[in-house]
């Protein structure tokens, strides 16, 4: 686990971090974005050691990265954006350079013959790192950081350079290594980042203003919490079952957009997911669910609301908590939309509205 406590890191007069807090949990997969400046990369080389703060404290896995760096260093695998290769060594030359730097203790040629599997370059092994293209050179970074199978990887870019397959591939890799590895992914490939992380952390001008799952975060800026569903049922049969859903408070009625089903868009009270009960409710009742797509805002949508203008709320965006001033915002925003939309509502959805709410192996 990395527990980062009150990090604040000055340059003179100017705050780099400006007192941020967070934890990254066992097998948890965070993304960590901000824009240019914002103290993204500060943050990442505190966590790894290269750089010293001000105050608070880097706690990996209980170990304080400040006070014993050598020995937190050795949990972690960090892929610098530009990663950190010798052009004239061969990847075999390469790797095992770094498999002594790091004073592994696994059998080398069985654990780098494991490592490059991994991450696909066994066959490119004895060719100098020069002559690699983008996309391998990104791999042999990777595989650098794998080396002595650390509990934490840090990843900064890690699919630059490569092309659609490849970047699926890595994909797939860094949620294969989130069962036995903590991992830290920045990226600006924003659709990336919403694909592999199941949590989202947001930085600008040295202080976090978002950390929550891209659910979450995309219920409380946009302030709706709803799903378009396309059944194929009797209409008024489907909307009186609909509302006797738990959490359920408006449903309108969108019409046949295909022959024999209705489009419905329900909405329902903030933080309940009801589509495990709404996939119950219609397989019991025999009426084919043809479509469901949800309200969320894209990643990029979350990026930009949180980070333009200039201001910093005074709390982040959490799964507990929401800033004043970006809630008053929210708010507006809202009642202006919702004042042009015709919504069906139930006579009965009164009392609905009161519901409760390490071994060698990678």
């Amino acid at each position: 686990m990395i527990k980062v406590s009150h990090l604040t890191k000055q340059y003179g007069e100017k705050f780099a971090l400006n007192d941020i807090s967070f934890q990254v949990n066992d097998g948890e997969i965070l993304g960590f974005l901000g824009p240019n400046g914002a103290g993204k990369s500060t943050t990442m080389n505190i966590i790894t050691g290269y750089l010293s703060s001000n105050k608070g404290t880097v706690n990996i896995n209980g170990i304080d990265v400040l006070e014993k760096p050598l020995e937190a260093k050795k949990l972690i695998g960090y892929l610098p954006e530009m990663p950190p290769l010798y052009q004239d060594m061969t990847v075999n030359e390469y790797l095992r350079f770094v498999y002594g730097l790091k004073k592994c203790k696994f059998p080398r040629e069985a654990h780098l013959e494991e490592v490059c599997g991994l991450v696909r370059i066994q066959n490119v092994r004895n060719r100098l790192i020069r002559n690699l293209s983008k996309g391998f050179k990104q791999r042999v970074g990777i595989a650098q950081a794998l080396i002595g199978n650390p509990d934490v990887l840090i990843l900064d870019e890690p699919t630059v350079g490569l092309d659609p397959k490849q970047i699926i591939e890595i994909r797939t890799l860094i949620k294969h290594l989130s069962h036995k590895h903590t991992v830290i992914l920045s990226s600006h490939i924003l659709p990336e980042v919403q694909s592999v992380c199941e949590r989202i952390v947001i930085i600008n001008q040295g202080c976090i203003v978002a950390d929550d799952t891209p659910t979450g975060l995309s219920e409380k800026i946009s302030g709706e919490h709803r799903l378009t569903a396309r059944i194929a049922g009797p209409e008024e049969e489907v909307r009186e079952a609909l509302y006797d859903l738990s959490g359920v408070q408006k449903i309108l009625s969108l019409g046949e957009h295909e022959k024999g089903s209705i489009d419905w868009q329900i909405e329902s009270r903030m933080g309940k997911d009801i589509r495990r009960e709404l996939f119950s409710l219609l397989a019991k009742k025999n009426w084919p669910l043809l479509s469901l797509t949800t309200g969320e805002l894209s990643l990029e949508d979350i990026f930009l609301r949180v980070t333009s203008g200039g201001v910093v709320p005074s709390a982040p965006l959490t799964s507990k908590s929401i800033s004043n001033e970006t809630s008053e915002k929210i708010e507006e925003e809202n009642s202006s939309k919702q004042a042009d939309e015709s919504v069906e509502e139930s006579p009965a959805n009164e009392s609905n509205k009161e519901d409760t709410p390490h071994g060698s192996d990678l």
